[in-house]
């Protein structure tokens, strides 16, 4: 057997209204809660008024930021740091898809190491744990409530990259699959994809093993048992419950993978053309089979398999009805794209590592 090496210290409770039932374990994290959310999602599914209530309810204050951005910057994260100094809250609370999420796991990291703006990626200068944080997710595709990741947009790369430490594993997730209730289709149908594109990627990354697969294949067959209601748009709380259960797992495997080529290639087209994150790598996720296949074409088979699905091509067309494909680049764009996707560290990370011409060969297969 390969030799297994996993470590995820979050504590997660997956149940409805578990936000109030564990009010007591949301105060054993601290007095004064900086809650970092967006405009309107976290207050339009219920998510706020639960945990403001659950705090109250021991006693805890609390201060809101609540403005996370899509895709989260640096200079966002910087204005929250202010506002938790100011408010003196020694433990944050993200509510929301990845970015606040993200955004909140960065404040509570970054208030503890102080580190310039041009070096927040260099991991030889995290010497502090950060804050306590709480991670409560509102959509069903991140997996970011259980990772050690908080991924930011970065200018000087002209793409996305993670703070990436076990210092920034959050302490407890919450996750209450009626809070996506109120998540329109395109939305959860991009976050399904970010966590099908997770979890496959898990089973086809270099640092992959036995027990990480079955996880995957487990989350893959979840989502994918969701894509007939996703395309009717007929989604129901089972639905909803299936999805979060399976971009959990994904986000476990997340976790111990990291991600491939699919996540290098994906984050070009979201700092480029601002198209969301988990519909980027949808539209490449088709391409990126047909490469590995080539090399592991049993590794692809089982990922199908678990989907229930006898080829490539038909994984292709299901993705295509739920996704749409109206997105199309010049040579000169993907080019460009290319030369950054190169540079970045999922590439060797990935069963088959490819080339330069492989990735222009999967950016125009689906673009």
């Amino acid at each position: 057997m390969i030799p297994i090496n996993y470590y995820n210290p979050t504590r997660y409770i997956f149940a409805r209204s578990c936000v109030k039932a564990q009010a007591d374990l949301l105060a054993s994290c601290g007095s004064k809660a900086l809650i970092v959310t967006g405009k309107h999602s976290a207050k339009a599914c219920g998510a706020l008024d639960d945990v403001t209530e659950a705090l109250t309810s021991r006693g805890c204050t609390y201060a809101i930021y609540d403005e996370a951005r899509e895709n989260p910057t640096i200079d966002s994260v910087r204005k929250g740091i202010a506002l938790l100094r100011e408010e003196k809250a020694d433990f944050v609370i993200g509510i929301g898809g990845g970015s606040p999420m993200d955004t909140g796991k960065a404040i509570a990291f970054l208030a503890a190491n102080e580190i310039s703006d041009d070096q927040i990626f260099n991991k030889r200068l995290y010497k502090n744990p950060g804050l306590p944080t709480v991670m409560i997710p509102t959509t069903s595709g991140t997996g970011s409530e259980v990772t050690q990741y908080a991924i930011l947009m970065n200018d000087a790369k002209h793409s996305k990259t993670s703070i990436s430490t076990p210092m920034i594993f959050p302490k407890l997730a919450l996750l209450d699959p009626t809070y996506t209730m109120s998540v329109g289709t395109r939305t959860t149908r991009n976050t399904a994809a970010d966590a099908l594109s997770h979890a496959a990627e898990g089973v086809l990354s270099q640092r992959g093993d036995s027990m990480i697969t079955t996880v995957a294949l487990e989350a893959i067959r979840a989502i994918s048992a969701c894509f007939p209601a996703l395309e009717a748009e007929t989604l129901g709380y089972e639905e909803r419950e299936k999805l979060m259960y399976g971009s959990l797992l994904a986000g476990l495997v997340l976790a111990h993978t990291s991600t491939t080529t699919v996540h290098a290639m994906g984050y070009s087209l979201t700092y480029g053309n601002n198209i969301p994150h988990g519909r980027a790598n949808g539209l490449l996720l088709p391409g990126y089979f047909r490469f590995v296949a080539k090399t592991h074409p049993d590794t692809v088979k089982s990922i199908l398999d678990a989907m229930n699905m006898k080829s490539i091509d038909e994984f292709a067309a299901v993705f295509t009805a739920l996704l749409g494909s109206e997105e199309r680049f010049s040579d000169e764009v993907i080019e460009a794209y290319t030369n950054t996707v190169m540079t970045l560290p999922n590439i060797p990370n990935s069963l088959s590592v490819p080339t330069r011409e492989d990735v222009i060969e999967m950016y125009h297969t689906m673009l």
